[in-house]
């Protein structure tokens, strides 16, 4: 949904009303089945918001779902299969679901291989994160860029990086350490650094010449100084927030966001990667002075989201963000206002960020680009949305173990004419049935024609023999593209 659909807006609000409603007084009659089936789908669309959704998880829920008996094809589209083809697509769906757990599993390993010869996985401080960022890098991009495992490590190692080096910065280096590692950046000479300060610059150094040398190989340009220059663009932002931290200056709402868009480092993230998409990121869109406006809008909405779910702690702290600066700046308004005021703002900023991620004629970054500033617009959405996840412990286990390790949870699939018979008030025996009787079966299949959305419709003819002339309606499925490594 963009902005300023009005009508939309209104119906997704009617909708979800009407949900609720339903989830609350349940269904009573013939219907009450289908309604049970559709319960879980119900609650998972109420719960979780599309932007929130990881996509390789998605696909083990539908696959998972025992009770539906039905291919999903899109948010508004079910299309009822014979038992043939259902049972065929969910064979191929499972083995697809597996191998990709086999693939992820394998990367995952190599990720953890690459923090330990980094020392980056055991720095005595902040947080050790590999596994998150790789699930984030996996369950939601993974599935989209099935093909680019190149694209998956450089995401989660360049995350990685920056959850240590962001750690560093904020609670263990002092100003003169922070202002030293800070200048060997930008410099991009590691003497003189000791401890910490050097482990982080050597994995830095290390990433950085890997991804120009890939670069150069695989499109003969190089890009070293762009990396050079957006990691830079990165630690001074660190610095500017650890000097306002450490000398209690208070800076205004403007010039917060401008450094904590940078801050984020989402763009550090995404950018990076698109250089090895195709088509890839132009040269020019690497500078901040020509960073596109899908760029810009990907810098903000992580940061606020992260100050929603973090200003509590930062309070405690003594630290800033914008929660407690617009508290600061309007004096007349409380807390609850404040986080209002960011929520509202954040929920603009996803719908232009859809907009010009989505649409042609806003950006002319190619495709696969601005997918991947999508793509990594719900991986934060996954990690902040209702809390910081990304902070915890706890909170994503349930989620890593699904997507990478457990095996799917299979049922035995229940026949679609039992499902359809369960719900007929009919007798069984063939000679008590009247042509009233099979206008009813008729009408079981129109449910399920008339309610797809996206399916073309035919006439499939009834045998004589049952006493009825008409043609029953049945939507036919469109074709599935399944997605391979």
């Amino acid at each position: 949904m963009f902005a300023e659909e009005y009508e939309l807006q209104e119906a997704r609000s009617f909708a979800r009303k009407s949900l609720e409603k339903t989830m609350t007084t349940g269904s009573r009659g013939p219907d009450d089945v289908t309604f049970t089936s559709f319960r879980k789908v119900i609650e998972h669309e109420l719960d979780f918001p599309w932007l929130t959704r990881m996509e390789h998880l998605e696909y083990r829920m539908w696959i998972e779902e025992k009770d539906m008996n039905a291919l999903w094809m899109g948010k508004a589209s079910f299309h009822r299969l014979s038992c043939s083809y259902n049972d065929k697509l969910m064979q191929l769906a499972i083995q697809n679901y597996g191998f990709r757990q086999l693939v992820y599993k394998r990367e995952l390993e190599e990720l953890k291989r690459w923090s330990r010869d980094n020392n980056l996985s055991d720095m005595g401080f902040g947080r050790e994160k590999t596994t998150y960022c790789y699930f984030a890098t996996a369950a939601a991009i993974g599935v989209s860029l099935p093909y680019d495992s190149h694209v998956r490590l450089i995401l989660a190692k360049s995350a990685i990086l920056i959850t240590v080096a962001d750690d560093f910065f904020d609670m263990e280096g002092s100003l003169n350490e922070l202002k030293s590692l800070a200048d060997a950046v930008k410099r991009w000479d590691g003497k003189g650094l000791s401890g910490h300060s050097k482990t982080i610059f050597g994995a830095l150094d290390g990433l950085v010449s890997e991804l120009a040398e890939k670069h150069l190989q695989q499109q003969g340009r190089d890009i070293t100084n762009d990396l050079k220059d957006i990691w830079y663009e990165t630690f001074a932002s660190w610095l500017t927030e650890a000097t306002w931290s450490k000398s209690g200056r208070t800076p205004s709402m403007e010039e917060y966001l401008e450094t904590g868009m940078i801050s984020i480092a989402a763009h550090t993230l995404v950018l990076t990667a698109s250089c090895f998409l195709n088509p890839s990121l132009p040269n020019y869109k690497f500078r901040p002075a020509q960073y596109d406006t899908v760029t810009k809008l990907l810098m903000l909405v992580p940061r606020l989201l992260n100050d929603i779910q973090s200003y509590q702690k930062e309070i405690a702290d003594g630290k800033q963000n914008s929660v407690i600066l617009y508290l600061r700046e309007n004096p007349e308004a409380d807390i609850e206002d404040s986080v209002a005021y960011v929520r509202e703002l954040i929920a603009t900023k996803e719908k232009e960020l859809l907009e010009h991620a989505l649409m042609d004629g806003f950006s002319d970054l190619p495709r696969p680009c601005k997918q991947l500033h999508l793509f990594c617009m719900k991986a934060f959405q996954m990690f902040f949305h209702s809390s910081n996840r990304y902070d915890s412990n706890t909170e994503m286990i349930d989620d890593v173990q699904k997507a990478f390790y457990i095996p799917l949870k299979l049922q035995t699939p229940k026949p679609l004419i039992k499902l359809m018979l369960n719900q007929l008030p009919l007798p069984l025996h063939h000679h008590s049935r009247s042509k009233n009787d099979y206008q009813s079966v008729a009408n079981c299949f129109n449910i399920y024609g008339k309610r797809s959305l996206a399916a073309p419709r035919v006439r499939w003819p009834v045998s004589r023999n049952f006493g009825y002339k008409n043609n029953i309606v049945m939507g036919v499925p469109p074709k599935i593209r399944f997605s391979f490594f």
